[in-house]
């Protein structure tokens, strides 16, 4: 593999030359049962090992005090088939299972991942509040219901009764003079504010290259969270396996709703950039979505069961269950295969594929990057010294960024 395929100044001194992470046949059931607990380790010098150490911790408390928040709301309802829980019946959620499986075995990931309309009945407003105002351009709210079919039935009559989350929502801004190559962005799980992810993304420099720019609003997010949500993001988590299965599913077809429309406003070139699980779910968009000109996951997830594990206090509830229980890592992995990119070969050429990690991750550590990068034919990859909240040398990987969507002529 050429050494310009990583284009930072942190890498394994052995990466280029090292087998791949990635195993052969179906990934869930010979990646090594223990990948959460194998480190990833990289020589750093002394100031960036002391940069990475220093801010780690800010990523263990945060993740301590959110893994605890969706624990006590979340697991384990839905999770485990054979518990009782809120009034859960676990034939109903075993048979959810039978859906999923099913869909994953077809082999054809267009089975469940079922591409919508160009929607016609867009909302067009003035935001609220915004912070960035382009002298050269308008930006505007974008609102319009999602046509996302649950596959199980008990979610699908669930999905009808939010009102909220039935309708997609985004940001769009756009030059005077147009159209422009279109950049979509989405945020992290709990993390949907707009002026924080216009500065995370840096979506007014981004803007100023040339580029329109959009950011979507994933599901049970913001303004998508239903009333009585105990927080942002609550909802997506808080439906056991089934539920996560079914709101990526839905934050595809809202992502490729909201690709539609943007091609009927003139967008004739759109690419896709997320953090965490907006990375995830970039990933996944490039698995099944062949009309998009790039990806760019940036800190993201591919093995949710993998990550669980090694978060607590929700490693200790699951390990202490598989115990209890007939089942495995495995099981679990196989569980959500059907909406882990490391499950399809990405419909987009590897060449306009490009992985970002952090180093000192401690959320959703680097091993999940090195995964994603083995399983996209070790595509363009930029290591940050930093950690998953904390992304030290940004101006670096957004340098690379430009470069690398100057290099497939995107701008």
């Amino acid at each position: 593999m050429p050494r310009s395929s990583v284009v930072s100044r942190i890498a394994h001194e052995t990466l280029l030359h090292s087998p791949s992470s990635m195993p052969d046949g179906l990934w869930w059931n010979h990646l090594e049962s223990n990948f959460a607990s194998r480190p990833e380790g990289f020589e750093l010098g002394p100031w960036d090992w002391f940069r990475v150490s220093s801010t780690a911790i800010t990523d263990i408390v945060v993740r301590t005090l959110a893994c605890s928040l969706v624990t006590a709301t979340a697991l384990p309802t839905g999770y485990l088939p054979r518990l009782r829980w809120g009034g859960m019946d676990p034939g109903e959620s075993a048979a959810d299972w039978k859906l999923y499986i099913d869909r994953l075995h077809s082999g054809d990931p267009r089975s469940f991942f079922r591409k919508p309309d160009c929607p016609t009945d867009v909302q067009t407003s003035p935001p609220r509040r915004w912070h960035f105002r382009p002298e050269n351009g308008k930006c505007v709210g974008l609102k319009f219901e999602s046509t996302y079919e649950p596959l199980s039935p008990r979610f699908a009559k669930r999905y009808d009764d939010q009102q909220q989350n039935r309708f997609v929502r985004a940001r769009y801004w756009r030059h005077n003079r147009g159209p422009r190559p279109t950049i979509i962005a989405v945020h992290g799980f709990m993390a949907d504010p707009y002026w924080l992810n216009q500065r995370f993304f840096s979506l007014p420099w981004l803007y100023e290259q040339g580029m329109d720019v959009a950011l979507l609003t994933l599901p049970h997010h913001g303004r998508r969270r239903e009333p009585g949500s105990l927080f942002s993001g609550h909802g997506f988590f808080a439906e056991g396996i089934g539920g996560v299965n079914e709101h990526m599913g839905q934050a595809i077809s809202d992502l490729r709703a909201l690709m539609a429309y943007l091609r009927s406003q003139g967008a004739e070139k759109i690419g896709v950039t997320g953090v965490s699980l907006g990375g995830w779910t970039t990933a996944l968009l490039a698995s099944v979505e062949e009309d998009l000109e790039f990806a760019i996951p940036n800190v993201a997830v591919v093995s949710p069961v993998d990550l669980f594990l090694e978060w607590q206090p929700a490693a200790a509830i699951v390990s202490a269950s598989l115990m209890a229980l007939p089942y495995s890592v495995k099981d679990l992995r196989e569980l959500l295969a059907l909406t882990t990119p490391l499950t399809y070969q990405p419909k987009v050429p590897r060449e306009r594929l490009m992985v970002i990690g952090g180093v000192g991750d401690r959320m959703a550590p680097p091993k999940h990057s090195r995964l994603l990068w083995d399983h996209w034919g070790r595509c363009r990859i930029h290591w940050f010294p930093g950690t998953h909240l904390v992304h030290l040398d940004r101006a670096d990987y957004f340098d690379q960024m430009l470069s690398f969507m100057r290099s497939i002529d995107f701008v």
